[in-house]
């Protein structure tokens, strides 16, 4: 397997990030730096956009969020674009997605209009949840994406669930299911590995390691700290990805996917990646140094993938600048949109609970 995704310097306790491997077939390769990329130009292109809009828009967003134009909780996804861009381009259409409460990313890159997500954050009856989720609850069933799930862990279970109706039905579609490196102390997700190795359910488990959960490290979590070997108990294929490269991600997400579709059953992938921000916007950060962050900023998907198109010369800088133009303007018609949608009414609390549409509340204040 491969080496923990952090070694600790024995001199200053400082975490050094480590490059983590990525998996092929079984086997242990390094992505290629040099020569010829692996991938099209169009394939860096939809990277580099999907990755930037979602950076630019959960950047705004914590400016909204400081500004209180909305309120709960916020999780930003800043630093681990790359998973959300590999996985996606590593997925096909009619594949169901599945996140926890870090729900930004996830939907942005399947092709939601952020419009409807920036409305959803300002709780507005336009947002993809009818402005009744809020941050922690995105949802898009025309994307597939089957929503951000707010209790720890529980999208383990419930993506395992998804796996089995795609599975029953015959519909050929793989579940991604993404959990942090927090979540995988539940002991649903145990329960969840046993049954889907059992049922050799077509779902790839996805743990995007930041390394401090909440904000504790995993070293101060777990004696093992290389959470790949987690589902090599259940003898699940299990391996560690580079979670700064969306080239890395994308070849294990389609080598997981397609064991998966021959009905051979799950895949764990422990994808190393780094958040720039705090766990919540609440958050202090006093568990990680500035000198950490910033050695891990030097890995920085965007700019990689820019580095690569440049390298290339797919895009002249006037087209690169054409597309961050194309970005900013998302985002700020997104606001637009969003502030001038209208609140739900006090009624609305009673629509969308049960699929029965008289049901009988007792409407008592």
């Amino acid at each position: 397997m491969a080496t923990k995704a952090t070694s600790i310097d024995s001199a200053t306790k400082e975490k050094k990030p480590v490059k983590a491997k990525t998996a092929s077939t079984g086997s242990v390769t390094k992505a290629t730096r040099t020569g010829k990329p692996k991938f099209s130009k169009e394939t860096y292109i939809k990277w580099y956009k999907d990755m930037l809009l979602i950076r630019k828009f959960e950047e705004k967003t914590g400016q909204l969020y400081i500004q209180q134009k909305f309120g709960g909780f916020c999780h930003l996804y800043i630093g681990q674009e790359a998973i959300v861009a590999g996985t996606v381009s590593g997925s096909k259409k009619g594949d169901k997605h599945m996140t926890a409460y870090r729900s930004h990313g996830h939907p942005i890159a399947l092709g939601t209009d952020p419009r409807v997500l920036m409305a959803e954050l300002y709780g507005r009856t336009t947002g993809c949840s009818k402005g009744k989720g809020g941050s922690m609850h995105f949802f898009d069933k025309e994307v597939g994406f089957m929503g951000g799930h707010g209790i720890v862990g529980a999208q383990i279970a419930m993506g395992a669930g998804v796996a089995f109706a795609e599975q029953y039905n015959e519909t050929g579609n793989v579940a991604f299911v993404s959990m942090g490196d927090g979540a995988v102390r539940q002991g649903a997700l145990h329960e969840t590995f046993n049954m889907a190795m059992l049922w050799k359910l077509p779902v790839i488990f996805i743990i995007e390691n930041n390394n401090y959960a909440m904000g504790t490290s995993v070293e101060r979590t777990t004696n093992v700290q290389d959470l790949s070997k987690i589902g090599l108990s259940y003898e699940m294929p299990s391996f560690s990805v580079n979670g700064m490269s969306p080239e890395a991600v994308h070849e294990a997400i389609e080598e997981a996917a397609t064991r998966a579709r021959k009905g051979e059953g799950p895949t764990l992938l422990d994808i190393r990646t780094y958040r720039y921000k705090g766990h919540s916007m609440s958050d202090p950060q006093k568990y990680r140094t500035k000198a950490e962050l910033a050695e891990w900023m030097e890995q920085d998907p965007i700019e990689n993938c820019l580095k690569v198109i440049q390298k290339n010369k797919w895009l002249t800088d006037k087209k690169v600048k054409e597309i961050q133009d194309w970005v900013k303007k998302e985002v700020e018609e997104s606001i637009e949109f969003a502030e001038n949608s209208p609140f739900p009414e006090g009624k609305d609390l009673y629509e969308d609970v049960y699929m029965q549409e008289d049901y009988p509340y007792i409407k008592e204040y």
